[in-house]
């Protein structure tokens, strides 16, 4: 095969495999402790309807809204006097009450877009409404931690491909859905023939540079990703589903010393224009159980009390059903902290004032870019303002 005809035929070409650029060979690279912080991002796509998530069943304008979608007080999953989890989220309630398990209400950003696409643009650059931004939030923060990186992956997407979160200037994350999948692709002959090849050419053609080099840092960080992952056998029992096998991946890369320092997983469907209440309570449970079983695979491991877990999605559902059981897009959303350190776990702020809408819809209470500069300035120690595009936000008072 020629040399061109393997570039255009191989997964690289289609950057389903995005490797940092700051990668160094495997070779290179010493064994480490670990101790540091790890944050990991669960992103639900579609936009969840957040008031049957968090339900505020403590007020009946909830009802007035929601005459047959409205979540039944006696169904409802009860945290405090006004507000409740889902009744298909059992299983994060004992996760609740050990305190690994903070809520933030009113989780936006001013001016909100209701397009999937675009919101969801502005949640991973962690832009204005009126900004358009090509790089990620965690992409900045990896091109403003990259002369300390002493790992060959410090950001990971357990996907096929690469959210824009995790893309940066000059270095981006790396998408691994499975680690010996991705070690034996490398493997192949005409792979290690091109990436031999690469070493001594790499930069004779400076079109083909980037990839040369992108198949010389592959090669040999998948080496790393393999054997380091296969030095702990992870034998904790997960719900079946692809999320939670997602996760179990992520509980088997950190309790296994990779020196990684994000991970970003994915759960879509979340769209419930239709017949909501069926698809969306499936959805909860299947994110709920996961997140429940990975939690405490951490902390037996003794790895929870180090990593913080986010959640969030692009926006909340309008406070009104619509004409088909469903609901249409929104705005302010709730989102979901999970750790063994939080300063204040349980019910953050004050439950989603259903009396004062903005056309129909939630105002935000918390932007979350405050969020990302708590995450930022606060766990992962680095100036929030280089990396929220030169903007100051206060952080939080929550880790």
């Amino acid at each position: 095969m020629k040399r061109r005809d393997f570039i255009r035929n191989t997964a690289l070409a289609s950057g389903a495999l995005m490797i940092p650029s700051f990668l160094k060979p495997f070779e290179l690279m010493a064994a480490e402790s670990i101790g540091f912080k790890r944050l990991v991002i669960i992103q639900l796509s579609g936009g969840n309807d957040g008031l049957n998530t968090v339900v505020p069943f403590g007020d009946d304008l909830y009802y007035q809204k929601r005459p047959s979608l409205g979540i039944d007080t006696d169904e409802v999953i009860k945290l405090t006097t006004l507000q409740g989890l889902n009744p298909a989220m059992g299983s994060l309630r004992e996760i609740y009450d050990q305190g690994w398990m903070s809520i933030l209400n009113g989780v936006g950003y001013p001016n909100p877009d209701r397009s999937h696409f675009r919101s969801m643009d502005i949640w991973q650059t962690a832009s204005g409404s009126n900004e358009y931004i090509s790089t990620g939030w965690i992409g900045r923060y990896l091109d403003s931690n990259c002369v300390e990186c002493k790992s060959p992956h410090t950001a990971i997407e357990v996907d096929d491909s690469l959210s824009l979160a995790l893309k940066g200037i000059s270095n981006k994350g790396i998408a691994v859905r499975n680690s010996d999948q991705l070690y034996r692709t490398t493997r192949e002959p005409f792979f290690k023939l091109e990436a031999d090849d690469a070493k001594q050419n790499m930069l004779s053609e400076d079109n083909l540079g980037y990839l040369y080099k992108t198949m010389i840092e592959t090669y040999s960080s998948a080496k790393y990703i393999n054997d380091t992952a296969k030095r702990y056998k992870n034998t904790f029992s997960y719900p079946i589903s692809a999320f939670a096998n997602e996760l179990k991946t992520v509980a088997t890369f950190i309790n296994s010393g990779l020196s990684t320092r994000v991970y970003y997983v994915s759960l879509s469907g979340f769209d419930t224009h239709v017949a909501q209440r069926g698809q969306q309570n499936r959805l909860l449970k299947v994110y709920s159980d996961g997140v429940a079983a990975f939690i405490h695979d951490l902390k037996q491991a003794n790895n929870l009390d180090d990593t913080l877990i986010m959640t969030f999605s692009e926006f909340g559902r309008r406070v009104s059903q619509n004409a088909s059981g469903g609901t249409d897009h929104g705005t302010a959303n709730n989102l979901f902290l999970f750790g063994g350190k939080l300063k204040k776990p349980g019910i953050y702020n004050e439950s989603p004032d259903l009396k004062t809408l903005d056309n129909g819809d939630l105002k935000f209470q918390i932007d979350f870019r405050n969020v990302y500069a708590t995450v930022l300035d606060k766990w992962l120690g680095v100036d929030s303002g280089l990396i929220l595009n030169n903007k100051r936000f206060n952080p939080l008072t929550i880790v």
